[in-house]
């Protein structure tokens, strides 16, 4: 009878041990947050690291894990990296904040002046893109964007200007509605120029509806909106039906959560874990 408890205590302690041990690698396992398909960060964040592999037919395909959490915004990548401990996200360099950390890449900080020398790595253009022919409220509003007034705009809200000589602003006076559509990236320093340009133009009204980068620019092909918004190069389509306009550059920042201790990872090791080749935190120890 006592040989029999004492096997009983034995097994469970293996058990125990075993259990514990299982939990312990679960402590560490990542879990990697992605964009949804068609956003213009996603297409940039996949083209530029790797995850999206090329055919020997020219055909593209994303490999992002499909055990991916998937989310529609800016916002809330940043909700579940800042919530999660073991999380791994990308956004736009200019929307990163103090709740997550963005690591570097290859030894490389993502900071303006890092982009503007080619030093890091995961870089993009902000584009916007009309049709041929705009009305005039909606050209006074983009070169707005384009002048001195709407540059600094951008360097102010983290992004990098594409005109350092830009001439001052001076409006048309048009008055009337625009509605501008597309990237959650490009949104939040829109929506900074918009109540700029505002204020200088008061005969003026802009919406500026969210979305992804695909969005915006069916949007403006459809004419559903005015200006497309897009955290990418357009594609050869979307250039065959719209002309676009660069007006910031934007770095891609990959954040984790502020509690995890990896703060530099290489190109190679951000596409390994997006691609699942690397699931556990451990395996960078």
């Amino acid at each position: 009878m006592k040989m029999k408890k004492i096997l009983s205590l034995t097994v469970a302690g293996i058990l125990a041990l075993s259990l514990s041990a299982c939990g312990a690698k679960d402590n560490t396992l990542i879990s990697v947050i992605s964009r949804e398909e068609g956003s213009g960060t996603r297409g940039a964040f996949v083209e530029l690291t790797g995850v999206e592999e090329k055919a020997d037919d020219g055909t593209k395909a994303d490999k992002t894990t499909e055990e991916a959490i998937i989310q529609s915004s800016t916002d809330a990548v940043l909700t579940q990296v800042s919530g999660n401990k073991n999380a791994i996200g990308y956004i736009s360099l200019g929307s990163v904040n103090d709740k997550v950390k963005a690591v570097k890449i290859d030894g490389v900080e993502a900071t303006v002046d890092n982009i503007k020398a080619d030093k890091y790595s995961l870089a993009r253009p902000f584009n916007i893109a009309t049709k041929e022919n705009v009305s005039d409220v909606s050209q006074d509003f983009i070169n707005y964007i384009m002048s001195a007034e709407g540059q600094k705009i951008v360097t102010d809200n983290k992004y990098i200007a594409v005109k350092d000589n830009a001439e001052a602003f001076s409006t048309n006076g048009a008055k009337g509605k625009i509605v501008v559509s597309g990237s959650s990236s490009v949104t939040p320093v829109m929506e900074k120029l918009s109540e700029a340009y505002r204020v200088i133009n008061k005969d003026a009204e802009i919406e500026v509806q969210q979305s992804d980068s695909s969005t915006g620019m069916k949007d403006a092909i459809s004419g559903s909106c005015d200006i497309g918004m897009a955290s990418r190069e357009l594609k050869d389509t979307e250039k065959a039906e719209l002309i676009p306009t660069v007006i910031a550059l934007d770095g891609i920042a990959v954040i984790v959560n502020k509690d995890n201790e990896v703060s530099d990872l290489s190109l190679s090791q951000v596409k390994k874990i997006y691609t699942a080749e690397v699931e556990d935190w451990a395996d960078f120890n």
